[in-house]
This record gives C-alpha cells, sequence and structure tokens, in this order.
C-alpha cells in the first residue's frame, strides 16, 4: 500500500499540472465493498488516471506483457496491477479479480479490452459481465471523456452504481450484463462530452 500511495502522489503531480482533470461523481462510488469499475478506453494513460482521481485504491488487470519489462515487473505489482493473459481465458486473473472483489476491493476494467483507435466506445467483452454477476460488487460505471491534449480540460466521470441483483436473480448472461454496462458508460460519454 506504501508504493501505492507514493505513486498516486508522483503521477498525480506529474500529469496534474498537464491535464486539467475534472473529476465527476465522486460521491457515487460507495465508500466500502466490493466494486467493479468499468470505463471506456482511449489512451494508454487511463489506467494511472482513473487511478489517481478514483476515492478509493484501484486494482487493474494489466497485459502480461508489461510484467516482462524489467522495470515494471517490480513496480506492477506494488501499484496492485496483476496480469492478464489477452486473447484467451485466463483463469489465474479472473480467480484474482473475483478474489479481489469478494475481499472488498476495487477492481478496474476496460471492458472494450483494448483503447479505441477513434475514441469512440466500441463493444465490450463478456469478461466484465462475468465479475459483475460471479463478483458479488457493485458495478460503477466510468466514463474518461478526453481528448489528452496538453492544459485541456480532461472528464473522469463516475456513474451511479448499477444494481447487479436483478440480473443475478434471472440469471442473465454475461454478454446481456456487459451490454447494460456499455450503456451506462456511453450515457456517461453522452451526457458530459464538451461540446
Amino acid at each position: 500500500m506504501e508504493l501505492y500511495s507514493f505513486a498516486k502522489t508522483v503521477v498525480f503531480a506529474v500529469l496534474k499540472p498537464i491535464y486539467r482533470f475534472e473529476v465527476i461523481g465522486s460521491e457515487n462510488f460507495p465508500k466500502e465493498g466490493g466494486i467493479l469499475l468499468c470505463s471506456n478506453h482511449i489512451e494508454n494513460l487511463d489506467p494511472p488516471v482513473v487511478g489517481i482521481n478514483a476515492p478509493r485504491p484501484v486494482n487493474f488487470m494489466a497485459k502480461e506483457e508489461l510484467f516482462k519489462i524489467p522495470i515494471l515487473k517490480s513496480i506492477l505489482p506494488g501499484v496492485r496491477a496483476f496480469p492478464v493473459k489477452r486473447g484467451m481465458s485466463d483463469r489465474d486473473a479472473l480467480r484474482k479479480a473475483l478474489k479481489l472483489l469478494k475481499e472488498g476491493e476495487v477492481v478496474g476494467l476496460f471492458p472494450e479490452g483494448t483503447r479505441s483507435k477513434d475514441g469512440k466506445l466500441g463493444k465490450g467483452f463478456a469478461g466484465a459481465g462475468f465479475f459483475a454477476l460471479r463478483g458479488n460488487a457493485n458495478v460503477v460505471p466510468c466514463a474518461i471523456i478526453g481528448p489528452y491534449k496538453p492544459f485541456k480540460r480532461l472528464k473522469i466521470v463516475f456513474g451511479e452504481v448499477i444494481d447487479m441483483e436483478p440480473y443475478r436473480e434471472r440469471r442473465a448472461s454475461a454478454e446481456e450484463v456487459t451490454e447494460v454496462i456499455m450503456e451506462h458508460i456511453a450515457k456517461l460519454i453522452e451526457q458530459y462530452k464538451t461540446n
């Protein structure tokens, strides 16, 4: 936790003068209990930007390749990142994320799987719905509204909690729940985007 707090302070100090963060909806973030934080993905900086502006520490899945880079290999676990193999079902990553959610932690996820090339919201993968249904956690949608341009405003919007109980009760599919999550993210983007 010490490294996480230190890294958060350093990253915030570096990025804050460049991007004028406007954080909206922090009050929507439950103060305790497991949270699946689902965001759109427009730039490589999204994980640290969401992480430093979220009210609670966020555990992000990061592509396995990053853990093979010497410097990052030792830093990433300290900032609560854990590896996931892309393009396949990674059972270790699934177990780790579910364990964190059940322990009352925040798990950050970009349901699109990769960043958008044109800035538009893409289709979400079923993994988000799987975690939302199985993790027994609150789901908080998040919208990053850019673009990332120096000295321009960058909005990070946390939406209201999506109640998962009705979907769990009727055993909705992971695909359906992912679509619901993506609709909430799309509404946030539409509501708060700058004209």
